[in-house]
């Protein structure tokens, strides 16, 4: 980890295209401003980690759900077999 000193107003760059600069220092807070390319995500730590962790949720589907789905939808596999021929 590169550790790094700036005062109130000085920048760091990240490559090319990311500057992070202090804003304002008010007693054990820092304000920090990100300027970076739309294309890239900037998030908070602890958000960053809640939508990863949503991320691992929303990927781990339950066959039984996707049961259900299909009887929802009134389908079935022989169905849907014989539907193309």
């Amino acid at each position: 980890m590169l550790i790094l000193t700036r005062k109130q107003g000085e920048s760091v760059a990240i490559g090319d295209d990311i500057q992070i600069t202090v804003v304002e220092i008010q007693g054990k807070q820092v304000k920090l401003g990100v300027k970076a390319p739309r294309e890239v995500a900037v998030h908070r730590q602890e958000i960053y980690e809640k939508i990863q962790q949503e991320n691992i949720r929303a990927s781990q589907v339950d066959a039984f759900d996707l049961s259900e789905l299909k009887d929802a939808a009134g389908g079935s596999e022989e169905e849907d077999g014989k539907e193309g021929a």
